[in-house]
């Protein structure tokens, strides 16, 4: 047991902190980034974490407050490699070397971005613009190694010769595939973290509320259509169920996620986690195509063993 804990609560920041002897365990909410969603609730073994509608501002829906209890916080960090928004950051003595990551008893989210540069359009600031989160910057360097401010001002050989930057902050991305779809030249991949769908019961979702796309935090993901029904573009959508979260009718809006892309796995402890993050039937799924990959390569490794002899 820690013999000193502490637990403060600001307005953009919640930290925790367990002190031990030799170690100093903290973890710190950042609200700014937090969106109020379902991921790390459902993460969390120990049901330390909740996550609270709160009332409105102005007719407009606000999102749900993420709490951690800290009596039942064990500073595991699952719910730090789980956020999609990076909102999340536990830290053992200062650093970010928790146990679950450095033994691989846990799996890390997966977050594949590439893009060639060489291929970028001189003069594009597209996925600068249209970044949600401002978590994209580019920048230009010319021949001469000195930065470049205005492409447009340069001669056509020395904008030729220009090497375009392009720094993505991807600890804080989600994968809504913004950026992939407005980018001019298609150079710029994004692989979703998330794979599901969203359903709406058209029946039981109520006119003129509009509280899910109050609180989505993608731009025109949700929107209310002249029905005033709720309508949805599933193809920069999270799946992160930060609008379930404030639904005020029960089954008017379903967040099923049927795949989670991370790193490979080499415990158990993921399946339960899976289970509530997905569904059983994932669960299973993903833990019959880890067992045949397991039965694959002692195969392969059988092989190599009878051709060396």
């Amino acid at each position: 047991m820690p013999y000193k804990s502490s637990k403060q609560d600001l307005l953009d920041v919640l930290v925790l902190e367990w002190a031990l002897q030799v170690k100093n365990y903290r973890l710190t909410l950042d609200r700014r980034r937090c969106v109020g969603c379902q991921i790390c609730s459902l993460a969390c073994s120990k049901g330390a974490i909740t996550v609270e509608k709160t009332s409105k501002s102005a007719d407009r829906a606000l999102k749900p407050l993420v709490d951690i209890d800290l009596d039942r916080c064990n500073f595991c960090g699952v719910c730090d490699v789980t956020c999609l928004y990076g909102a999340i950051n536990v830290t053992v003595n200062g650093t970010r070397n928790m146990a679950l990551i450095l033994n691989e008893s846990y799996p890390k989210i997966s977050r594949v971005i590439t893009l060639d540069t060489k291929l970028c359009l001189k003069d594009c600031f597209e996925c600068e613009n249209v970044c949600p989160w401002q978590l994209i910057k580019v920048s230009h360097v010319g021949f001469d190694g000195q930065p470049v401010q205005n492409v447009n001002l340069l001669s056509p050989t020395a904008k030729r010769r220009v090497r375009v930057s392009v720094d993505i902050q991807e600890n804080y991305c989600p994968t809504c595939k913004i950026c992939e779809v407005k980018c001019p030249s298609k150079t710029l991949k994004v692989r979703k973290i998330f794979e599901g769908k969203i359903l709406i019961n058209t029946d039981k979702c109520p006119s003129d509320c509009h509280d899910c796309v109050d609180v989505c935090p993608v731009p025109n993901v949700l929107t209310v259509n002249t029905a005033r029904k709720v309508d949805i573009a599933e193809l920069y959508c999270t799946y992160c169920g930060a609008c379930k979260n404030v639904c005020p009718v029960p089954e008017a809006l379903m967040v099923r996620r049927t795949k989670v892309a991370h790193t490979r796995v080499h415990s158990g402890a993921w399946n339960k986690a899976l289970e509530k993050l997905t569904s059983k039937q994932a669960g299973v799924k993903e833990l019959k195509a880890v067992t045949s990959l397991k039965k694959r390569n002692v195969i392969i490794k059988r092989l190599r063993d009878e051709i060396d002899r």
